[in-house]
């Protein structure tokens, strides 16, 4: 089960917006989706989690580049939604990597970050292998500091991380009208 959320700072404080990402294809899309959440160009963020599995958060200013930081890698490649986060130069590969192709991943059915039987081997990652996506999380571990959620307290969310970061934000009943 899949929630995703945008979170715009206001002047009168956080306004939630439950959000549809079927049509969106790219962080790009995203991007432009959480602007048009907030004409005034305030600070955007757009929580999304899977529950028991991962959670990302993109943060927007303006028109600056977004701002991601994903709990989970190997977990989000397994997903449609973590795919549009999980971009190469978040993943630090060079555009158009062959080699490390999120639709090269072996979606053979394992368990998140479970090995399957040919991947257990040596241990070491291969080309085109869930291991060439990096178990654990990827992006910028500082992106909500300014707002209030440390880079440690940020790593150390659990489950219940959309909701733990909207507490910290101030920002938990709006997000529970769009839940």
């Amino acid at each position: 089960m899949y929630f995703a959320a945008l979170l715009a700072r206001t002047e009168d404080g956080w306004e939630a917006s439950d959000t549809e990402l079927d049509d969106v294809e790219t962080l790009s899309d995203l991007a432009d989706l959480a602007r048009e959440s907030s004409p005034d160009e305030d600070t955007v963020l757009v929580l999304i989690e899977q529950e028991g599995g991962w959670f990302g958060v993109v943060r927007v200013d303006g028109e600056e580049d977004p701002r991601v930081y994903v709990s989970d890698a190997a977990a989000a490649a397994r997903s449609s939604y973590g795919e549009i986060l999980l971009t190469d130069e978040l993943l630090g590969r060079a555009p158009g990597d062959d080699g490390a192709d999120l639709d090269a991943l072996d979606l053979d059915g394992t368990e998140d970050g479970e090995p399957d039987d040919e991947d257990a081997d040596d241990g070491a990652p291969s080309a085109g292998s869930a291991d060439a996506v990096p178990h654990g999380p990827v992006g910028d571990p500082r992106i909500l500091d300014d707002l209030g959620v440390t880079e440690k307290e940020l790593r150390s969310l659990t489950e219940d991380a959309v909701n733990e970061i909207a507490d910290a934000l101030g920002a938990s009943e709006v997000l529970e009208t769009v839940r």
